[in-house]
């Protein structure tokens, strides 16, 4: 699959894109998300997804999309009863504003973690097949443990928390820094990974933010008896440019 680098040992070139904590959020605000928005977002469809969904159950998940917004932020996965869940996906593919981030830009968010099991919460990029990164991706059964990955070049990590902060329905800050030669994430303004790979200097791709909901191949699905829904929260998400 894509190459795995833990924590720590990417090589760190350097990279006037990649930015520090000082100069990260340097620049102005190019986008900032309002989840109940028909002009920022698209609900329901990706072409990450095959025929642009509603399911996708090559990649592992019990995911339908549905066309819904989330103006408080809340996404959610309800139980159906054909054994998949109604997921919310948004996307800015496809939307009045078709807003894309580019190599250089920063991507701030602030999230609240699920914790039910089977819940699988991301915010990733996606365009023409491919150019993704991911922000995060999170499963509640490893609690303290958060997937940052680099899948235009192949950076990746399992980055593991070590101070408790990363939980099943914490609060957490992330920001990623999208270098043309290594790609940067932030954890609770704390830097925990540089991949040292970046995304080349012409990159660029749309948002998604969704949640998704595990089959049972890698994670753990909902038990039978998980009736109620699933849910986690992106309290505010940004883009801002040098």
């Amino acid at each position: 699959m894509f190459g795995q680098v833990e924590a720590g040992q990417a090589e760190d070139r350097p990279d006037e894109n990649r930015g520090d904590e000082a100069g990260a959020t340097a620049g102005q605000v190019v986008f900032r998300a309002d989840f109940g928005s028909a002009r920022q977002w698209v609900a329901g469809r990706t072409s990450a997804y095959p025929r642009m969904g509603p399911t996708n159950r090559g990649d592992h998940k019990l995911d339908h999309l549905v066309d819904r917004y989330c103006p408080d932020g809340r996404f959610t996965a309800t139980r159906r009863t054909d054994g998949l869940w109604d997921c919310n996906l948004l996307t800015t593919e496809g939307s009045l504003d078709a807003f894309q981030v580019r190599t250089g830009d920063t991507l701030d968010a602030r999230v609240t973690l699920p914790a039910g099991l089977g819940a699988w919460p991301a915010i990733w990029t996606w365009r023409g097949g491919g150019n993704e990164v991911d922000a995060f991706e999170y499963h509640p059964d490893n609690p303290s443990l958060l997937e940052l990955s680099n899948n235009v070049r192949g950076g990746h990590s399992y980055w593991t928390d070590p101070t408790g902060a990363v939980a099943p329905g914490a609060t957490v800050d992330l920001r990623v820094v999208l270098g043309a030669r290594s790609v940067v994430w932030y954890v609770n303004g704390v830097r925990v990974f540089a991949d040292g790979r970046g995304v080349g200097t012409a990159w660029s791709a749309y948002l998604i933010v969704n949640l998704s909901v595990s089959d049972g191949t890698y994670h753990p699905r909902p038990g039978p008896g998980q009736n109620d829904p699933l849910s986690w929260t992106c309290h505010s998400l940004s883009v801002t440019r040098p």
